[in-house]
C-alpha cells in the first residue's frame, strides 16, 4: 500500500496536491483542451492515504494545506492551481467539502471524542 502510495504521488503529484488524471497525455482523458488544476478530493484522499499508512505528520501538513485554500467563507472549488495559486473549476464544489470532513474526521475524530 505505500508503495502504491509513493507512485501515485510521483505520477499524478503536483506541488504536493493530486492531480485526477495525467494532464501531459497526448490525448486528454477528459477530452477537453488544455491543462486543469490539481483535484482537492483527491488531494484530501492522499492525506486519508499517508494517515492510514502512518505517515501522520505529512498527512497532517498536507491538510494544513488544503485548508489554507479555502476562500474567506471557508469555500472551496473543484481543482486548485498551485502556480497561480487560485482556486480552479466549480465553485463551489461538494466532493471537496466531503473530503475536508471526512478527511477532518480522520485525522482529528478521536482527540475530540477522547
Amino acid at each position: 500500500m505505500i508503495g502504491t502510495v509513493d507512485a501515485v504521488r510521483e505520477a499524478l503529484g503536483h506541488d504536493g496536491f493530486v492531480r485526477r488524471y495525467d494532464t501531459a497525455a497526448d490525448t486528454p482523458v477528459d477530452g477537453l483542451p488544455g491543462d486543469e488544476g490539481a483535484f482537492l478530493a483527491c488531494s484530501f484522499w492522499l492525506v486519508d492515504a499517508l494517515q492510514m499508512t502512518g505517515r501522520g505528520k505529512e498527512a497532517r501538513v498536507l491538510f494544513e494545506r488544503l485548508v489554507g485554500l479555502a476562500n474567506d467563507v471557508g469555500l472551496l472549488a473543484e481543482e486548485y492551481d498551485p502556480v497561480a495559486g487560485r482556486q480552479l473549476g466549480n465553485f463551489p464544489q461538494a466532493f471537496s467539502h466531503i473530503g475536508l470532513v471526512n478527511t477532518a474526521l480522520a485525522l482529528f475524530g478521536d482527540e475530540e471524542a477522547g
